[in-house]
C-alpha cells in the first residue's frame, strides 16, 4: 500500500512539472514575424496597418499590437468601444478631442485613449508607428453618435515629461546596471496590472526577474539582444519578447535602449 502511494505522489508531481513547464513560454517577435492587416477593416487600404505581438484585438482578451501610420493621415472623429493605451516608438502622433489644437507626440511618448470619448488620431511624419495594448476585446471603431463617458480621462504625456528613476529610489533596480525606470500606469502590488518604461544604459548585459505571471516587453528604442534557448535573438524598436511564467530574461545592449513592460507584479532588474 505504502508503494502505491509513493508511485501515486511521484506520478502527481511529475505530471503537476510537465503540466507548468509546458505551460511556461518564452516568445520573441522580430520585424520580419509581425503579421499585417488592416486596423479597422471597414476602412480598406484607408486604415492604419495593425501588427499583431501578443493576444488576439478581435476576440474578449487582452492584446498588444503595432500600429503603423501613413504620413499625413487623420482619422474622421470617432470612438471605441474599449480603454487602449499607447506608446509611439516612430514619428509623431496626435491623439485628442477632434477640435482639439495638434499636440505632437514624439517616440517615447505615451497615451491613454478612454472608451466612449471622442477624438481623431494623426500623423505627421514619413514612419509612425506606435504600439498599443488592450485589457479587453474586441477593439471596435464606432461612430460619434455613440459615445458615452465611462469615467476615465484621456492622458498625453509627451516623452520630456516623464520621470524617470533609478537604483537610489527603487530598491528592485540592480545598483550596477545604472538601469531607470518610469511608471505609466496600473499598481505593481501581487495580480495587479501595471505598465512601465526602463531605460537600459549602454553595454547593459544582465537580467529582468519578472515575479508574476503576465509578462509583455517592447522594445521602443534601440536594440536588445535576447538568450533564448541559448541563442541571441536581435530585436529592434518595435519587437517583442515575454512569456507568462518565464520569471528571468537575459538581456543585453549596446546603446541606451527604452522598452515597455506590462506585468502583474514587481520586476527586478540586475546586470551581470
Amino acid at each position: 500500500m505504502k508503494n502505491l502511494i509513493a508511485v501515486t505522489l511521484a506520478a502527481a508531481f511529475i505530471f503537476s512539472s510537465a503540466a507548468t513547464s509546458s505551460n511556461a513560454y518564452a516568445e520573441t517577435i522580430t520585424t520580419d514575424q509581425v503579421e499585417w492587416g488592416h486596423l479597422n477593416p471597414l476602412r480598406g487600404d484607408a486604415s492604419p496597418a495593425a501588427g499583431k505581438l501578443w493576444g488576439d484585438r478581435t476576440k474578449d482578451e487582452a492584446s498588444g499590437f503595432l500600429v503603423k501610420f501613413k504620413e499625413g493621415f487623420s482619422s474622421p472623429p470617432h470612438i471605441h468601444n474599449i480603454t487602449y493605451r499607447g506608446v509611439v516608438i516612430k514619428g509623431r502622433l496626435h491623439n485628442d478631442d477632434p477640435n482639439a489644437e495638434k499636440m505632437w507626440l514624439p517616440a517615447g511618448s505615451f497615451w491613454i485613449q478612454p472608451a466612449g470619448e471622442a477624438h481623431i488620431t494623426a500623423a505627421s511624419d514619413k514612419e509612425n508607428l506606435a504600439y498599443i495594448e488592450i485589457d479587453s476585446g474586441p477593439y471596435l471603431v464606432k461612430p460619434t453618435d455613440m459615445a458615452f463617458d465611462n469615467g476615465e480621462r484621456p492622458v498625453n504625456v509627451d516623452q520630456s515629461n516623464l520621470v524617470w528613476l533609478d537604483a537610489s529610489d527603487i530598491d528592485w533596480i540592480n545598483e550596477g546596471s545604472n538601469a531607470q525606470r518610469s511608471f505609466l500606469w496600473g499598481k505593481t502590488a501581487a495580480g495587479e496590472l501595471n505598465g512601465s518604461l526602463i531605460k537600459l544604459q549602454e553595454g547593459f548585459n544582465g537580467h529582468v526577474s519578472n515575479q508574476g505571471d503576465v509578462f509583455h516587453a517592447v522594445v521602443i528604442s534601440g536594440m536588445v539582444k535576447y538568450i533564448k534557448d541559448s541563442e541571441t535573438v536581435n530585436l529592434e524598436a518595435g519587437n517583442y519578447f515575454g512569456g507568462d511564467e518565464i520569471q528571468d530574461h537575459q538581456i543585453s545592449v549596446a546603446e541606451e535602449t527604452i522598452i515597455y513592460i506590462r506585468t502583474n507584479n514587481k520586476f527586478k532588474i540586475s546586470s551581470k
